[in-house]
């Protein structure tokens, strides 16, 4: 017997959902920055678990931009990649850290239409056991609208299989949809995307890397050897010109700190060529989003 089905991990910006992911698939393929509104695309995540009776249950994660609403055309893309996620998916998971206030879930609420959901209380080994317990018996009064409320957090002693199991138990029966040793949907050019945007959030500040993205331009791949040459667009002069840095310096940083991220994941050599252009509203139009990659219907 086996069970198989879709999971979409929703929360607002900054709520962890990456970075469980991560956690769950033990590879860094997510991108994860302090900064809010990190992740622009869905992505899916294949986590293989044999439950407490015995059955292989193949859940493919989905992880989604953070829950929120903005005027930019390109967050309207963001809330809409959530928003179908929501709507597509078997089953739905609700991060909710430990210290937010419960606005954040009932706004979740109004968007789920009645959807099945388990809500995740994250981050709870930031704050002592007493206030995880007061937060919990918060969200009792929702006992009726989520299926089950599981206090988490993602470090080593993070036990994943309580979630697993409940996960498991709400999937319908099926065969499994994918090879037990794929990790995830996405090609190897849409992995080196993000690792190139997390090595820009990580060595930029202020609103250079939302005003950013990769486009892989060429993927040559060897037994020994990857190489990748890649562009970062940007919206002005002045924004490339800081990315470029004096003397090269940062963009040379950047292009370290991604290669060895690649290295890491692949477990062979990378060449990295990265160059930068300034594309003038590339995010504030349809036809500039599109150029990049972000398909709209609505």
């Amino acid at each position: 017997m086996s069970k198989a089905g879709f999971v979409a991990v929703l929360g607002r910006p900054n709520a962890g959902k990456s970075t469980l992911l991560n956690f769950l698939c033990g590879q860094n393929l997510a991108l994860v920055s302090h900064k809010a509104n990190a992740t622009r695309k869905r992505m899916n995540f294949i986590i293989n678990h044999t439950n407490s009776q015995g059955e292989i249950c193949q859940i493919i994660f989905v992880d989604t931009p953070g829950i929120h609403k903005q005027e930019k055309l390109l967050n309207q893309f963001m809330l809409q990649e959530a928003l179908k996620a929501m709507g597509d998916c078997d089953l739905n998971v609700f991060l909710a850290p430990v210290y937010d206030e419960l606005k954040f879930y009932e706004e979740f609420l109004e968007l789920s239409s009645g959807k099945p959901h388990i809500l995740l209380l994250t981050q709870c080994d930031k704050v002592s056991k007493e206030a995880v317990l007061e937060k919990m018996s918060e969200y009792q009064r929702f006992e009726d609208r989520f299926l089950a409320l599981i206090p988490t957090e993602c470090k080593p002693t993070f036990n994943p299989t309580p979630l697993l199991e409940t996960i498991s138990s709400h999937l319908p029966t099926s065969p499994l949809l994918y090879d037990e040793e794929i990790l995830t949907t996405s090609n190897m050019r849409e992995i080196y995307k993000e690792i190139i945007r997390e090595s820009l959030f990580e060595n930029l500040s202020d609103e250079i890397p939302y005003e950013s993205d990769v486009v892989i331009e060429k993927f040559i791949e060897s037994p020994t050897l990857n190489k990748v040459y890649a562009k970062i667009i940007v919206e002005k002069e002045s924004q490339k010109a800081m990315i470029i840095g004096k003397g090269a310096n940062t963009i040379k940083r950047i292009g370290k700190n991604a290669r060895l991220k690649l290295e890491s994941l692949e477990e062979k050599k990378i060449f990295l060529q990265l160059n930068v252009f300034a594309q003038r509203n590339w995010s504030k139009t349809r036809e500039g989003l599109k150029k990049i990659g972000y398909d709209f219907d609505f």
